[in-house]
């Protein structure tokens, strides 16, 4: 009789277990409710971009440095979604509003002076081609030094690597570059 009782006494407790269980799973789903964000398969924060932005204008293209994420809305409202590097420290980039003022097809680079101060090994300029660090196109932004660009280093993108800029993988940039205008509103947060 000791073997019945001891898996009836198991029942019992399963039973007062998943009931337990279910009494709590409300608060704690309505509890992951308030504390969720809004995040896709990849973990990347999306954003809305009515929350940044009084209107799609031409375009627009959010960099998160968080989530390491830029998304690009275009002026029929379309969003695209793409994995990026970010600068190697918050003191290394700008957040905040600008815009695009020039796309540059084959970009062609030249250091800045804090980079050079940093690793005064590299090149004084660069032309364009397959291992130009800004890859394969660029959109320059409204402050001096800083693009969305493309890289020939894709262990770069999702990480915090860069010197200051949004780099993109090259065959991503290649797309946001051909649907971007210049004038498209960015925001980097």
């Amino acid at each position: 009789m000791q073997a019945r009782n001891r898996p009836l006494r198991s029942r019992r407790q399963l039973i007062g277990g998943i009931g337990a269980t279910l009494l709590f799973a409300p608060s704690v789903l309505r509890a992951e409710t308030r504390a969720s964000v809004r995040r896709n398969a990849s973990s990347f924060r999306t954003h809305d971009w009515q929350d940044h932005f009084d209107r799609l204008g031409k375009g627009i293209i959010i960099a998160d440095t968080n989530s390491r994420a830029l998304q690009q809305w275009t002026a029929d409202g379309e969003m695209f979604l793409y994995p990026t590097s970010v600068p190697m420290t918050d003191e290394l980039t700008q957040r905040g509003y600008t815009e695009i003022v020039f796309k540059d097809p084959e970009p062609d680079w030249t250091p800045t002076p804090s980079m050079r101060e940093r690793d005064p090994s590299l090149p004084a300029y660069m032309p364009p081609g397959p291992d130009n660090p800004l890859g394969v196109r660029s959109l320059h932004l409204t402050w001096q030094y800083y693009r969305i660009h493309g890289t020939h280093d894709t262990r770069k993108i999702g990480r915090r690597s860069s010197s200051g800029c949004i780099g993109l993988y090259n065959e991503h940039i290649i797309e946001v570059f051909n649907r971007t205008p210049v004038g498209t509103q960015v925001k980097l947060i």
